[in-house]
């Protein structure tokens, strides 16, 4: 078995107050020249922390704003381009409707033309045909009356005679 020194269990008061004094000047110092630096050291740091901690959220706040700008461009996009469409789709249906109502002006206005170039081609036809009847009669008059004939069934004779020559030339 060990025993123990007593003189170690118990210590003198001397070596109390030294102690004391040693732990007091200790404190001093490393109050006068650790202590500050490292409060001030951990304040800055904080410091620092709170400014990242501040510009973060202030960054995070602009990508909100250019990110609800950047909805507001592209919805403002989107519907300038729905407008452009709609508008090119209104040209389009107005363009259809002006060439088929310029094609149905045309068409009548053709379909008029033809109507009156057929009617004045009929009308000079029968000008001609009445020309050239008057003409036949004419020539059958003239020849019924350079031929005397004394009966009446020799003249009806001769009559169709002419008659059925006409109709060959």
């Amino acid at each position: 078995m060990v025993l123990l020194n007593s003189s170690l269990l118990s210590p003198s008061p001397g070596l109390v107050i030294w102690q004391i004094i040693v732990f007091g000047l200790l404190v001093f110092i490393l109050r006068k020249f650790a202590w500050k630096p490292i409060v001030d050291g951990l304040k800055e740091r904080e410091g620092e922390i709170e400014g990242a901690l501040r510009m973060a959220e202030e960054t995070r706040a602009e990508m909100a704003k250019l990110k609800s700008d950047n909805d507001r461009l592209i919805a403002e996009a989107r519907r300038e381009r729905d407008e452009i469409i709609k508008e090119a789709k209104d040209a389009s249906s107005r363009l259809i409707s002006q060439a088929k109502e310029d094609a149905q002006t045309q068409g009548a206005k053709i379909l008029e033309d033809a109507r009156a170039s057929i009617a004045h081609e009929r009308e000079v036809m029968l000008a001609q045909v009445k020309k050239d009847v008057a003409g036949l009669s004419l020539e059958i008059a003239e020849k019924v009356l350079r031929k005397e004939l004394s009966d009446k069934a020799a003249q009806q004779s001769y009559v169709s005679t002419l008659i059925a020559d006409a109709k060959l030339n």
